[in-house]
C-alpha cells in the first residue's frame, strides 16, 4: 500500500504552546480545491537527553468547517462556563502565585451573624 503524500503548504500557521505545537496548514486537494490539516506535536524528552515528537493530525475540509466551528464554539464555551477560563495547570507551576479575588479578600466582619432560630 502507497503512503499517504502530503501536498505542498499553501498557507500555514504555528501556535507553540508548552512542549505542544500546533501547525494549521492549508494545502490543496489533486483536484485543486483546498483543506486544513490541523498537526499536534509534542516534544517528548528521554532520560539521556535525547528526544523525540508525537504528532496526530487532523484533515479538515470546506464541507465541514461550518458544524466543525460550531461544535469547537460549543465545546469550549462549555468548559469556559463550568470551570471559568483560569488554567488550572499553571498552579503547579513553581512560580505560581495566585491573585486574590475581591471575593477572597472580604473578611467575615462585613456579614450579619444570623442564627437559624431567627429564621
Amino acid at each position: 500500500m502507497g503512503e499517504r503524500v502530503e501536498q505542498e503548504e499553501i498557507f500555514s500557521q504555528v501556535l507553540r504552546a508548552g512542549r505542544r505545537t500546533y501547525f494549521f496548514d492549508v494545502r490543496s486537494t489533486k483536484a485543486d480545491d483546498y483543506y486544513l490539516t490541523v498537526t499536534e506535536s509534542k516534544k517528548f524528552t528521554h532520560d539521556d537527553g535525547s528526544f523525540h515528537y508525537q504528532k496526530h493530525k487532523i484533515y479538515l475540509y470546506k464541507e465541514d468547517f461550518s458544524d466543525f466551528q460550531e461544535m469547537l464554539t460549543k465545546a469550549t464555551d462549555f468548559i469556559v462556563n463550568e470551570k471559568g477560563s483560569e488554567v488550572i495547570s499553571e498552579r503547579h507551576q513553581k512560580d505560581y502565585k495566585k491573585e486574590e479575588s475581591v471575593e477572597e479578600t472580604t473578611t467575615t466582619e462585613s456579614f450579619t451573624d444570623v442564627s437559624f432560630e431567627d429564621i
